[in-house]
């Protein structure tokens, strides 16, 4: 009875080695679609999501990130994805974090816990928002501008 134990348990650890490397390669898959990671004083962030792959990857890290926003403009009854949003991130002291243009409609920063405002511009239409940023968790803003906000002219 010894050895068909034996041969469950070798079988059963080296379905889950595979089971761990088929997940590790999905995550670095998924990683190498993430856009770089930029730097903008002490705040790393990416912005991205223009492409499914991209989107999908953005979406999936999303929960590492402590700060994560997405852009849209409404249309039609839905929204639709935003990019070239101006952004402007203020701690509580009101000194700017983070100043950057996104370059899709999703943007993820690794910002300290605290609170902050955010201030985003599209086609000359400002969005201002507050977020509190907790230690271990993700906070998820969605920024939606009016139907009719031209992305194409800012």
């Amino acid at each position: 009875m010894a050895p068909d134990r034996r041969g469950t348990l070798t079988l059963a650890a080296a379905m889950l080695a595979a089971g761990l490397l088929l997940g590790s390669a999905a995550q670095a898959q998924a990683d190498s679609a993430l856009p770089p990671v930029q730097k903008s004083g002490t705040v790393e962030y990416l912005s991205g999501g223009i492409g499914l792959d991209e989107s999908t990857a953005i979406k999936s890290a999303s929960r590492h990130w402590p700060l994560s926003l997405v852009f849209s403009v409404q249309a039609a009854g839905k929204a639709e994805f935003a990019s070239d949003v101006k952004l402007e991130i203020r701690d509580a002291k009101g000194a700017p974090v983070l100043e950057t243009t996104a370059s899709g409609p999703f943007l993820l920063a690794k910002l300290a816990p605290g609170s902050y405002s955010l201030r985003a511009t599209l086609a000359g239409k400002t969005l201002e928002r507050k977020v509190q940023v907790k230690a271990g968790s993700s906070a998820r803003v969605e920024l939606v501008w009016p139907a009719g906000t031209n992305q194409g002219k800012s």
